[in-house]
């Protein structure tokens, strides 16, 4: 396809996301389907595109003065890819299935794009979400959204139980890795700019083999900051597909025992096939929303993690429709499903045992307010402070959390480099 049949099909595509209100993965695949002539070189780079186009939507919006499909793909083209308005205009030439000839307004906005936008605006965020973000980071609110609306890079847990981070980024050098500032079992493949398509890791061999999981930095972080060790038992509450799940039993060594749990059986169906991959042996699955098998774990667990149903804030870079889609009516039922499930893990926990409550969201809401409203329910329980868990599992200092909180941990991208994650250990006293 030519350039400019690429920013069409871009256009048109952001046309149908807003018409049809759908996430941009399907309508993406909807437009594969329907034109198969394009080859994945295409595919890719128009992906890139309308994604770039939902990272920095109102920027984009607000720069163009402009917030139609043509003026955002536009934009994109200038602000995230980087080219000059005399570049995008020799890709659209308005010859057949290329974009239209670029008007002399749209030239002029390209080459002086309006200033003085808002903190929303600038930190690409939905304009309902500023007093939440204000609250949070203050100064640094538009910061922090930026952040959150870059491409982000593809991280790798290394599987240790299988290899080590040594060998592994020997075995991956054509894919230019580097290991993770923080996590001591991460690999960084760095983002790819413009129509450059990101690699396709999962064909390596050494991902057939287990050696490594697709898992964001911060995620790594948040599991072992669990604390999770050898011989120890552990509930996995709200399991997923098993990312947590693979990376305790990496840190378990294999010994003890993970009884691994979710309510949604389609969420809950990938796990047996990454256990196998991965070689962990000490899981036990049990079946999606049997609550009988879950209340026979009561009062025998050391450890309960919680991986908390939120609003998905803290991944708007790998989701970036997604930020666009959240109301403030779905942000109340997030809220409510956090509540049930920090309660449903009190009852497994034995004395003196530990819950572990994560979030991928950065809004207090979902972090440190659910987690004084949980203290203010069990009072025998008292947050174990971060920098104590960071010490012990790592042997270094902690970062600096970005709510400046120290008793918990907050990581964005801005602050930390990972995407958003929210920590918390909660330890229930000994004779409760």
């Amino acid at each position: 396809m030519k350039p400019g049949a690429r920013v069409q099909a871009a256009i048109e595509i952001i046309e149908a996301v807003e018409r049809f209100h759908q996430p941009a993965g399907h309508t993406l695949k909807e437009w594969g389907r329907a034109h198969r002539f394009a080859g994945s070189g295409d595919r890719a780079a128009i992906g890139n595109l309308v994604y770039d186009v939902l990272r920095h939507r109102a920027s984009i919006g607000w720069a163009m003065g402009d917030d139609a499909p043509r003026a955002l793909v536009l934009g994109a083209l200038a602000s995230a890819w980087g080219m000059t308005g005399e570049e995008i205009a020799s890709w659209c030439d308005g010859s057949e299935h290329t974009a239209d000839v670029l008007s002399e307004a749209e030239l002029g906005a390209i080459a002086s794009p309006k200033g003085g936008a808002p903190d929303w605006v600038e930190g690409d965020y939905p304009e309902w979400l500023e007093p939440h973000f204000a609250r949070l980071f203050g100064a640094r609110a538009s910061q922090e959204g930026a952040g959150l609306s870059q491409r982000a890079p593809v991280d790798l847990r290394v599987n240790t139980l299988k290899a080590n981070r040594d060998k592994l980024l020997e075995s991956l050098r054509k894919l230019n890795p580097e290991a993770t500032p923080l996590s001591p079992v991460g690999l960084r493949l760095a983002p790819r700019d413009g129509a450059a398509k990101s690699p396709h890791v999962e064909a390596e061999s050494a991902h057939g083999r287990g050696h490594f999981e697709i898992q964001d930095e911060g995620s790594q972080l948040a599991a072992l900051l669990s604390g999770a060790r050898a011989g120890q038992q552990v509930a996995d509450l709200c399991a997923g597909s098993g990312g947590k799940t693979l990376a305790l039993a990496a840190a378990m060594r294999n010994k003890g025992q993970i009884h691994a749990y979710d309510a949604n059986k389609m969420r809950l169906r990938p796990i047996f096939e990454r256990l196998k991959r991965a070689g962990a042996r000490n899981v036990q699955v049990l079946d999606a929303g049997d609550e009988e098998a879950l209340g026979g774990l009561a009062g025998k667990m050391d450890i309960v993690v919680i991986d908390a149903p939120c609003s998905g804030t803290g991944v708007w870079r790998r989701r970036p429709d997604a930020k666009w889609r959240l109301s403030p009516q779905a942000l109340e039922e997030r809220k409510a499903e956090q509540v049930s499930v920090l309660d449903a893990g009190v009852p497994l926990l034995k004395p003196g045992g530990r819950l572990v409550y994560i979030t991928c969201s950065v809004l207090a809401e979902e972090n440190s307010d659910q987690v004084d409203a949980f203290l203010e329910r069990h009072a025998g329980f008292r947050i174990v402070p971060i920098g104590e868990i960071w010490h012990d599992v790592f042997e270094s200092e902690p970062p600096i959390s970005a709510d400046g909180r120290a008793d918990t941990l907050l990581l964005t991208p801005a602050s930390h480099g990972t995407d958003g994650f929210f920590v918390a250990v909660l330890q229930m006293g000994a004779e409760t």
